[in-house]
């Protein structure tokens, strides 16, 4: 969706006057070393962030396939014991917040219960 008279990020719209931002002021870095560590270290979160996406999304279409053969066979479409043995996976992985993660991981892969 695009709004008139605003750019996406790091675009210029033709009556933008050209402003020029250095990679430290961009990173928040006081130092060129600095900016292009973490301009490089941003580069990999993306592509981790990226990986990550998609193997949730690979997640939530196994998880449809095993409801739909669940609810096919006249069970129910979740398995609370199953999504119990998950969160305590996440939790022992990542401590609490490992908990908040695999709920939303778990809401996006069977939706609210």
């Amino acid at each position: 969706m695009s709004f008139p008279g605003l750019a996406a990020p790091g675009r210029r719209t033709p009556k933008e006057p050209h402003m020029s931002v250095t990679r430290t002021e961009k990173t928040g870095a006081r130092t060129d070393e600095a900016a292009t560590l973490i301009t490089g270290a941003r580069e990999r979160i993306d592509a981790l962030d990226d990986r990550i996406i998609g193997l949730i999304q690979e997640r939530m279409a196994v998880s449809a396939v095993i409801q739909e053969s669940r609810i096919a066979s006249g069970g129910r479409r979740v398995n609370l014991n199953r999504e119990m043995e998950v969160l305590a996976h996440y939790r022992d992985a990542l401590g609490k917040p490992g908990t908040a993660l695999a709920m939303t991981m778990l809401e996006l892969c069977r939706g609210r219960i």
